[in-house]
């Protein structure tokens, strides 16, 4: 039966934990993408935008439209690379970082919605076994 194997499970938990993130930022304004792009500069500093998108695993065509919301909220500034002036660098602002607090609270939120059933043993538990997926596979 479907229901019993793994791969299932995982991937109807996915999708539910997708709409839930989307949903739960689309609140506030936000999408996944914003969210990756930010958390990206805040913890590792500016970067171009291939490196960037590489970073946080956003695809270049996807890349160039989330750095134009971004920057179009005053949550990025985006300029020319002074060691090639070919590219660009993007570096999150004091906004952006403020913003971004609000997205992690959100997104706080969501995976207590999505976890609820659990305690917090087992959320640690579950999280701990699909990293060591995640690691294994990627």
């Amino acid at each position: 039966m479907l229901t019993g194997l793994p791969s299932w499970l995982l991937t109807q938990s996915a999708q539910h934990a997708h709409r839930l993130v989307s949903d739960g930022l689309g609140a506030v304004g936000a999408r996944g993408y914003h969210y990756r792009a930010l958390t990206a500069l805040d913890q590792d500093g500016p970067a171009s935008q291939a490196d960037l998108g590489r970073r946080c695993g956003i695809h270049l065509s996807d890349l160039v439209a989330t750095i134009n919301e971004l920057a179009g909220g005053g949550y990025v500034e985006r300029a020319p690379d002074p060691a090639d002036r070919r590219r660009n660098v993007i570096t999150i602002t004091a906004a952006g970082r403020r913003h971004l607090r609000r997205l992690e609270k959100q997104i706080g939120r969501v995976q207590d919605e999505l976890l609820a059933p659990l305690t917090p043993e087992e959320r640690s538990q579950l999280t701990g076994l699909l990293r060591r997926l995640v690691e294994y596979h990627g």
